[in-house]
């Protein structure tokens, strides 16, 4: 483990989050940290969950028992958010990874960032805004999905109903540009990042950020200066 590697715990909530990605989603997580605990939360006496016996068992992860002692009552919210409280008090960690769609957990990332933590969270476009907006970054599963038959790969799939691209740019070119009119890539992509917790350059069908901005040739400018250790660093002006 690298010495700066960020402890990430990543906590799924089973009854919430779909199996079928889980594979992406753990690459995903790798990107941040190294997930040292890896639980999932549901109640395993149920059909309701038999497809994701295998992916536990195939990417250690631990499931973590929770019988629904009333029906219609989430108690596997409960049991998750209790543990993430005990992780945050132990101390063993630097982040968490919530893994979940429901609203339920807007406070506990909330409270977590509270404490100093980093929050990533993973879930589908229709996750409620509060749940996205209290996480430091906000990942949909949509485009860790693998595309379908005949699709290029390398594209990530587009996701559908977010937010246009002309008036996230421009307004981040604006507020980050110098006495020259131009912003630098990392300038622009840092700022929207931190008022947008769920944007991410592969919702709009594109991996990276200076592709996806090269796109946009019909409102804003590029050019692309290399510094005197020989790097390529991208300046952005609206036109």
């Amino acid at each position: 483990m690298a010495q700066d590697a960020l402890r990430l715990a990543v906590l799924i909530d089973a009854d919430n989050a779909s199996a079928a990605v889980i594979k992406e989603l753990l690459e995903e997580v790798a990107k941040y940290g190294v997930a040292t605990v890896k639980r999932s939360y549901g109640d395993w006496t149920t059909q309701n969950l038999v497809g994701w016996k295998d992916h536990l068992h195939r990417h250690a992860i631990q499931p973590m028992q929770q019988f629904a002692y009333t029906k219609g009552k989430n108690s596997t919210d409960s049991a998750c958010i209790i543990d993430a409280m005990d992780l945050l008090y132990g101390g063993n960690v630097d982040g968490f990874c919530l893994v979940s769609s429901d609203s339920d957990f807007t406070r506990l990332a909330t409270r977590l960032r509270e404490a100093g933590k980093v929050v990533y969270g993973f879930g589908e476009r229709k996750t409620p805004d509060a749940f996205i907006a209290a996480c430091d970054k906000f990942v949909f599963v949509e485009v860790l999905k693998q595309p379908a038959t005949g699709v290029d790969p390398g594209l990530p799939v587009q996701v559908k109903d977010v937010p246009p691209l002309h008036g996230l740019l421009s307004h981040a070119v604006k507020e980050t540009q110098r006495d020259t009119g131009w912003s630098s890539l990392s300038a622009v992509g840092s700022f929207i990042s931190k008022n947008h917790a769920s944007f991410d350059p592969r919702n709009y069908g594109f991996s990276k950020l200076s592709d996806l901005v090269r796109k946009q040739h019909h409102y804003l400018e590029v050019k692309e200066t290399t510094d005197a250790a020989g790097f390529n660093h991208l300046h952005i002006k609206l036109k």
